[in-house]
């Protein structure tokens, strides 16, 4: 099983003044496993086709990230980010499954 160690990248929406609510990106940093990895080619009507990776990885997570697994958006791994589309916390782990590129809000 190979080894992972990258960013998770959480979007957090918080009360910045009564009343005003701001959604913010907190990156952290984990440790943990890649259990499957993945990746299949989605054709689509533009030039290049899309690619998705369906891999799990399985981190070792703290309290924070059993706090917010709902909220976790992107990991990073293979020198980019990619979108997570389901998290299930199995303690002491989460098992993140990753989808297509991610391009949203960056911290």
């Amino acid at each position: 099983m190979a080894r992972f160690c990258g960013k998770v990248g959480y979007l957090i929406t918080e009360e910045t003044r009564p009343g005003i609510w701001e959604d913010n990106i907190v990156e952290r940093t984990y440790r943990g496993d890649i259990v499957k990895n993945r990746s299949t080619w989605q054709s689509t009507e533009s030039v290049n086709d899309d690619i998705n990776i369906s891999s799990d990885i399985s981190i070792l997570a703290d309290a924070f990230a059993y706090q917010h697994f709902s909220e976790i958006k992107y990991v990073e791994f293979m020198g980019a980010l990619w979108r997570v589309t389901s998290a299930s916390p199995e303690r002491p782990r989460i098992t993140l499954t990753l989808g297509g590129l991610y391009n949203g809000q960056q911290e």
